[in-house]
This record gives C-alpha cells, sequence and structure tokens, in this order.
C-alpha cells in the first residue's frame, strides 16, 4: 500500500486524528490494526503512535544527545501524566530538522492529542503501554549513542537492541491482548514467555533487510563477534565488497531470526480461535517477515533493501491464505512451514538462551529509571546475561 501525501488534519477529534495519523506514517500497521477488535485497536493505534514519537525524537541529527535524552525523559513522563505534553510537543518539533517527514512532524507537534487518548484507555492498557515507554526511551537512546560502521560487540548485544526497540512491543502487545480477552493464567504465562521472541524476530528481520541503509547513515547493528569468526571485519564491509564470508554470517543470523519467528507462530496459536482479529494482526506481520527472509536467504549479497522487499501480489496472497485459514492450527502450521521452507534454522536452546539475556538486560534500567541517567547507563553496561551452564557471550 502506497503512502498517501500527507494532508494536516486539524478540526477533528483526537481519535479521528489517530487514524488519520497511522496511514501516513505506517505502511504495515495501517493494514494490521484495523483487524483487531474494538476495545483493543484504538489502544494499539495510541501505542504505536507513542513509539514512532520516540523513535522521531531519537532519530532527530539536529538535537544533541543530552537534548535528546532530556526529551525523550520528558516524554516518558508526559505519557505518565506527570509533564504537559502540549508544551514538549512544540519545543521539540520546533527542533525537528528537514529530514524529518511532515507527517511525524505534525505527530511530534500533536503529541498531547495521542497522550490524551491514551489516557482515556484502562488502567491495564496505561500500565503495559507507559512500562513500553519507558524501556524504549532509555535503551533506544543507549544504544544510538554507540552506534557506529563497527556493528555491535556481541550477539547478546544484539538480542538486548532488539529487545529495547521491539521485544517491549511485544511485551505490551502481549498484556493489551489479555487485558482484552481475559485469559487464564496459563495461557497468560505462556504468552508472556513467548512475547520478547516474537518481536525480536519481527525486528531481526527488519535489521537484515535494512542493513545497507542503516550503513548509510552511519549504523550497524549486526554483531562484532559473529562475522568474526567467518573473517568479516564490519568496520571495512561495503555492498560491493560482501562474498561468501559474508553470507555465511548472514546465513547464521537467518536462522535465529526463524527460530524467533516460529516462537511467534507458537505465540499467536495460544490466542483463542475466537480472536480472529487478534490472531490476523500477529499473522499478517510473521508471514511477511518469513517471506522477507526467504528473499534475503537466496539473494545474500542483495546491496539494498529494495531488493529484498516483498511484492504486492506476495502481500495480498499472505493476507488471504492467512484470514482463510485463521482459526485452524494446523493449517496455519502449514502455511507457515512452506513459508518458511529451506530457511535455516538456529537450534531452540539457543534461541532460548537470546531470549531470556534480552529480557534480562532490560529489566535493570526499569527499575532504576528513576535515578537518572547515570544510573541508566551503568546498568545497561553492567547487565548479567544467564548462561546454559557456560558464558552466554
Amino acid at each position: 500500500m502506497a503512502r498517501q501525501p500527507y494532508t494536516p488534519l486539524t478540526e477533528a477529534s483526537d481519535e479521528a486524528y489517530q487514524q488519520h495519523m497511522l496511514m501516513h506514517v505506517s505502511r504495515t500497521f495501517a493494514l494490521t490494526i484495523p483487524q483487531l477488535p474494538d476495545g483493543l485497536r484504538g489502544a494499539v493505534t495510541s501505542a504505536y503512535l507513542l513509539c514512532r514519537i520516540a523513535d522521531t525524537i531519537e532519530d532527530e541529527p539536529a538535537v544533541s544527545p543530552e537534548d535528546t535524552f532530556r526529551y525523550l525523559e520528558r516524554f516518558s513522563a508526559a505519557v505518565a501524566g506527570r509533564a504537559d505534553p502540549a508544551a514538549l510537543g512544540r519545543e521539540v518539533a520546533a527542533r525537528l530538522s528537514e529530514r524529518t517527514l511532515a507527517a511525524e512532524r505534525d505527530l511530534v507537534a500533536n503529541m498531547d492529542r495521542v497522550i490524551r487518548t491514551t489516557a482515556r484507555l484502562g488502567a491495564e492498557q496505561r500500565a503495559a503501554i507507559g512500562r513500553c515507554i519507558d524501556l524504549m526511551c532509555y535503551g533506544m537512546h543507549h544504544f544510538q549513542q554507540t552506534a557506529s560502521l563497527n556493528g555491535l560487540p556481541r550477539s547478546s548485544d544484539l538480542d538486548s537492541y532488539c529487545y529495547y526497540v521491539a521485544g517491549v512491543v511485544g511485551e505490551m502487545l502481549t498484556e493489551l491482548f489479555c487485558s482484552h480477552s481475559r485469559l487464564d493464567g496459563e495461557r497468560r504465562a505462556a504468552l508472556r514467555e513467548l512475547a520478547a521472541s516474537f518481536g525480536q524476530g519481527l525486528q531481526m528481520t527488519n535489521i537484515l533487510k535494512d542493513m545497507w541503509e542503516d550503513r548509510s547513515r552511519g549504523a550497524c547493528w549486526l554483531p562484532q563477534e559473529l562475522f568474526a569468526r567467518h573473517g568479516v571485519e564490519l568496520a571495512r564491509l561495503e555492498p560491493a565488497a560482501a562474498d561468501a564470508r559474508f553470507a555465511a554470517g548472514l546465513r547464521e543470523l537467518i536462522g535465529l531470526a526463524h527460530a524467533h519467528l516460529r516462537n511467534a507462530i507458537a505465540f499467536t496459536l495460544l490466542i483463542p480461535r475466537r480472536e480472529a482479529g487478534i490472531r490476523r494482526f500477529c499473522l499478517w506481520a510473521i508471514g511477511l517477515a518469513a517471506l522477507t527472509l526467504r528473499r534475503i536467504e537466496r539473494n545474500p549479497l542483495f546491496r539494498s533493501g529494495a531488493e529484498v522487499k516483498v511484492s504486492h501480489a506476495a502481500v495480498a496472497l499472505t493476507r488471504l491464505t492467512t484470514t482463510l485459514a485463521v482459526r485452524n492450527d494446523r493449517m496455519l502450521m502449514r502455511l507457515f512451514d512452506w513459508t518458511a521452507r529451506d530457511l535455516p534454522l538456529a537450534a531452540p536452546a539457543e534461541v532460548r538462551r537470546h531470549s531470556r539475556a534480552a529480557t534480562i538486560a532490560a529489566q535493570r534500567p526499569a527499575a532504576a529509571r528513576d535515578f537518572g541517567a547515570e544510573v541508566v547507563s551503568a546498568s545497561l553496561a553492567s547487565a548479567p546475561y544467564p548462561s546454559d551452564g557456560s558464558s552466554a557471550q
């Protein structure tokens, strides 16, 4: 679905404003969020737009890292009702450069409208969204400040990065789904166990697809330790220089992303069949991610994300087939297996280890966030990683 030219919407309710903005800042979520049932659709829309505001603030190159962190602190406080969102929106919007899209600038300037809508949600929904924004703002800023063409030092750092930008979203969605559907304790526990892995599978797919575009902006989210084993120095990597050694390292990451997507399917099948809208919301994202991994695996030396982009026909087919099979668990598994055929697959224990590492790495700053940036940064640097009887480095 092509993104429509942006036209500001002023005379409308806050809810109508949110729907308008969703169509202009996200292709994927503009398709998937409308599948959700009433009572959940508005909450997820608010949550997505709040995450998009945080991301826009973090990505602005014209604002110093120190000011960016202060803005993110104030934004998190505004979402929690402890700061004035209207004043913050005006201040930040005035400092955004031409690099920021017009729709994103409008969204930042009118963050108070999204926050007002969020404030009208139930207590459980507000708590889930607030936790997500807190963790995302602190963790995302830490990783952006250390971003370079050298890549991330360890595979566990990649897990932690994925957690802050996507795993926390998976956990938030889980709480929103559970609150809406009133699921029993056992099913809630099972969903929570898989939530971060669900987010990581989608995020790793995006990282692999967009790696050359990220490098053009001075960032690389690939793990040094993994590619060093294959004799690849990420700092010197260029599209024209990628070779069989790089393709071998990429294949390892494809296998890990594939394993996380299998957790995502398991997550989706835990959602009651009666919740067809929630299932479609998840299935469309998972299906497109699996198709993207297949395109990357078949063309590992691609030079831009456009070369591995899923076609419109494949998007339409994914929507059709998953919709037809939405209540048939066996058929959904067969569809996923067919879509992900021939993809490498990481060992399940490896995925569990990575998922636990990411979760623990995020718990420290969540507990420390009221003590200031220094404590948050220190806890990020020292967060322990669990092991399966050996080092998890």
